[in-house]
């Protein structure tokens, strides 16, 4: 959105690793040099600081010292980049601060710190790694799918904040929309717009379609939308999925598939589970344990078929040589 080649109204981006530079700096110039500016009155007075202190786990030296290296962070980006702005959640204005005076004290340049608040789950907890609960840009991590469901999710009382802070939405459209959703609850409107314009803005159109056709597959028992995806996104949308990779045999039935993808037990209780309605394939229950498969409806057109035992036990059969 910001940086497309010849659309863009921002400068090029840089990600850097700061391991490129905290390694190579030895441990007796560091605290000679930048450490020796900072003040340990100062570094002890911090709020966060004085939680851990207090907290019964206490604090270690590492986590005591990190201020130091992020103010050192700022100080480096600053002499090598022109950096003068550093930005972060309010948890880390003690260690914005510490950069501030560090940057300051040492090249005598005005630079500046901004905070943002932090957004919280609906029990008030931080989002991100510690909590175990974050939201990650990385596919490989976080999907397409994954994505737009935690903002398809999201709760009234926090829907408008959020399309406010991540989208770019004008805010009389915003205000419509809510208006809207007044009348319409049951739509999911704001929810549906906050889930679309995110995922759009993180994994562009295409990983906008991928969320949909993922959304439809699974929640919809879409067997267009199954047909569509490709492998990346099925194994995307069921991460804990077991797979199996399957030869047809003449005359295979459902109960042959069921057995072979391990998926019920052997005996009168796996036969059971099918006749007693426990067995979908690609959204369609089956009764019938001895139903041969046909192309077309129990196989789809990509090679695949999604088995579904219980409510959330799924399969991935994928077919060889058809």
């Amino acid at each position: 959105l910001f940086w497309e080649p010849g659309v863009g109204r921002l400068g090029r981006a840089a990600l850097l690793d700061n391991a490129r530079w905290l390694g190579r700096e030895p441990l007796l110039r560091f605290l000679g040099g930048a450490a020796g500016r900072l003040r340990m009155g100062t570094l002890l007075s911090r709020q966060s600081c004085q939680a851990r202190l207090r907290s019964a786990e206490g604090m270690s030296l590492a986590e005591f010292l990190y201020p130091a290296l992020q103010a050192y962070d700022f100080l480096h980006l600053h002499r090598h980049h022109g950096c003068r702005i550093q930005l972060g959640g309010h948890d880390q204005m003690g260690n914005i601060m510490s950069g501030y005076e560090l940057v300051t004290k040492m090249t005598g340049t005005d630079v500046f710190g901004i905070t943002v608040p932090l957004i919280t789950s609906t029990t008030g907890d931080k989002l991100g790694k510690t909590a175990g609960n974050a939201v990650w840009l990385n596919r490989d991590k976080t999907s397409p799918f994954e994505l737009y469901q935690f903002f398809v999710r999201q709760e009234d009382n926090v829907v408008e904040k959020y399309l406010k802070l991540f989208t770019f939405l004008p805010l009389e459209e915003i205000a419509h929309i809510m208006e809207m959703h007044a009348k319409e609850p049951e739509k999911w409107g704001p929810q549906k717009r906050l889930a679309a314009e995110v995922t759009k803005l993180v994994h562009g159109r295409e990983g906008l379609e991928s969320a949909k056709r993922c959304t439809k597959a699974l929640y919809y028992s879409s067997v267009e939308a199954l047909e569509e995806m490709s492998d990346q996104e099925l194994q995307e949308l069921f991460r804990q999925t077991a797979s199996a990779e399957l030869m047809l045999e003449p005359g295979m039935t459902v109960l042959d598939l069921c057995r072979k993808a391990n998926a019920i037990p052997d005996g009168p209780s796996g036969y059971r589970k099918i006749t007693d309605g426990g067995v979908s394939i690609n959204g369609n229950r089956v009764t019938n344990p001895e139903t041969v498969l046909i192309l077309g409806q129990h196989i789809l057109k990509n090679g695949v078929s999604l088995l579904r035992v219980g409510k959330k036990n799924y399969y991935i059969i994928k077919w060889l040589q058809l």
